[in-house]
């Protein structure tokens, strides 16, 4: 009987050295003459231990992590094809406390399937959603989304049903559905895990995004860093298209959709859906004023859907199990499930599905287990580079985009990167700035100008130039930038600045003993 390995090919996987991992194992299997079949999977999102190696066994699947190309022997030794022990043994992988705690729906086959196998996509639950939409009317496609309460998973936290109510109710000879998979924010991850390690669940998504509104193309508007998903995507959909699944006759009914990848040429800004459509139609990726709104004139002037990743991923699980089953997880108006990022200087970093709900504290201390340096937590921003700086008094926010924005915050696209105590906050202060200006499309007068000006100015203030004096300027460039710019580019940098300030206002005052060294 053929045993079966799995390697993650995910890029967090391959940053730690998966691809000597699977070359050592597939030496191993040779000289040893074994009967065994490597599969190239997705990760489960325990970066902590990756990689991590499972093997298929009678009993159910065995992990071992970390896995270095010098412990492929050993594991051979003890027995790895049966599920030998191991100093590196993990046992079941479903029942590592991490994974145990989650509410896997988005991510439910990543990093237990075969990405790039239908058969097994399948087998574990896949187009179950899209089967029951091709023999639905598009309009109540819309409203099982719109009742599921899924909202924009990308930042800004929009009704998902009411943007693809628009775009049906919208006039046009040509429709597009366009996927922001532009995943440029620092700290997050759960995009391109999907990408490379469950690529079907976004294609399913997109036809089911296509069938509700009336589109029959899709894009996916993909960052340049991400090769590996590309090349995972462009695969993907060649064997969706040879299945049926896309095409003029969607799983065999009358409906029509196809899609193709386009990958970005590395502009933060192109992360905004009306950049991305500059970008799309081969222009220089600059912000549209608005109106008139994408879902009205989007991508050529057409009627457009613009979704996240995570956004389209959820819909298969809201078609296959209804808007009722998806809506009982969460709390307030955040419904459902969220990928949590965890990153930075955290001991268990990861990705981590979850209701809404959870304290920022839970995230950081119990699921994050503090700091990797041991040192306390200082400060946690969540939702990107344009994302607050929570400190501990805020840790019992709970995961809620209401709950956030009541505390000056946001989610965004829950990534979290966590700060000991040695972090500089006016440093962060100015980094968040410094990044505003380098990415400004250089449309609007707030953000390309406030920015600089901003750099400037925090630059004075670390040199103790008139501190109450810069403090106020800073605090006046944020208020222009926050209501004055076109996108949440400039408008979301004073997120980090003033929460910083804020939260953390003796970094912001020059020690005496600073001012004496120098």
């Amino acid at each position: 009987m053929t045993v079966s390995i799995y390697i993650p090919r995910d890029s967090g996987s391959l940053a730690l050295g998966a691809e000597k991992v699977a070359k050592a194992i597939e030496q191993e299997i040779a000289v040893r003459a074994l009967d065994v079949k490597i599969v190239r999977n997705g990760s489960r999102g325990l970066y902590w231990l990756e990689p991590m190696v499972e093997v298929e066994t009678p009993a159910g699947r065995v992990a071992y992590g970390p896995v270095s190309a010098k412990d492929v022997s050993s594991l051979f030794d003890a027995g790895l094809v049966s599920g030998g022990q191991h100093p590196l043994s993990l046992g079941d992988p479903e029942r590592i406390p991490f994974l145990v705690r989650q509410t896997r729906l988005t991510f439910a086959r990543c990093g237990i399937t075969d990405p790039l196998s239908l058969d097994d996509y399948r087998a574990h639950g896949g187009l179950k959603g899209l089967e029951n939409a091709v023999k639905m009317a598009p309009a109540d496609i819309v409203a099982q989304v719109t009742e599921s309460g899924l909202r924009g998973r990308g930042g800004a936290g929009f009704p998902t049903g009411i943007k693809w109510k628009t775009v049906l109710d919208t006039a046009g000879d040509r429709k597009y559905i366009v996927c922001n998979a532009d995943e440029g924010d620092s700290g997050t991850f759960s995009d391109r895990m999907i990408m490379e390690g469950d690529p079907f669940v976004l294609i399913e998504g997109m036809a089911i995004a296509g069938i509700a509104t009336g589109a029959t193309k899709g894009f996916v508007y993909l960052r340049s860093e991400y090769p590996h998903a590309a090349t995972a995507m462009n695969a993907a959909v060649e064997i969706a298209r040879k299945a049926g699944v896309l095409g003029v006759n969607v799983l065999g009914s009358p409906h029509a959709f196809d899609m193709e990848i386009r990958v970005g040429a590395g502009a933060y800004v192109c992360g905004e859906e009306t950049s991305l459509l500059e970008s799309l139609e081969g222009k220089r990726g600059l912000v549209r004023a608005k109106p008139p709104l994408p879902a009205h004139k989007g991508l050529f002037g057409k009627p457009t859907v613009i979704n996240n990743v995570i956004s389209l991923a959820s819909v298969p699980i809201i078609m296959d199990r209804g808007a009722q089953f998806y809506k009982d997880f969460g709390m307030g108006r955040s419904r459902g499930t969220i990928p949590i990022q965890i990153a930075g200087n955290s001991k268990y970093g990861g990705l981590f599905e979850a209701a809404f709900g959870l304290t920022l504290g839970e995230i950081v201390d119990d699921i994050g287990g503090g700091t990797k340096s041991g040192r306390p937590v200082k400060a946690v921003q969540v939702g990107g580079p344009l994302g607050a700086y929570f400190p501990r008094s805020l840790f019992d926010t709970p995961f809620d985009y209401e709950a956030f924005a009541a505390k000056d915050g946001l989610i965004g696209h829950a990534g979290i990167v966590v700060f000991d105590d040695t972090a500089d906050m006016l440093k962060q202060a100015r980094f968040a700035m410094e990044f505003c200006a380098i990415e400004s499309c250089g449309k609007c007068t707030p953000c390309r100008l406030g920015s600089t000006r901003g750099v400037e100015t925090l630059d004075k203030l670390a040199r103790n130039i008139e501190p109450e004096k810069q403090i106020e300027l800073v605090t006046d460039l944020c208020n222009t930038m926050k209501f004055g710019s076109l996108c949440a580019l400039g408008g979301f940098t004073p997120y980090p600045v003033m929460s910083a300030l804020n939260h953390f206002p003796e970094d912001f005052r020059p020690s005496p003993i600073a001012e004496a060294a120098e």
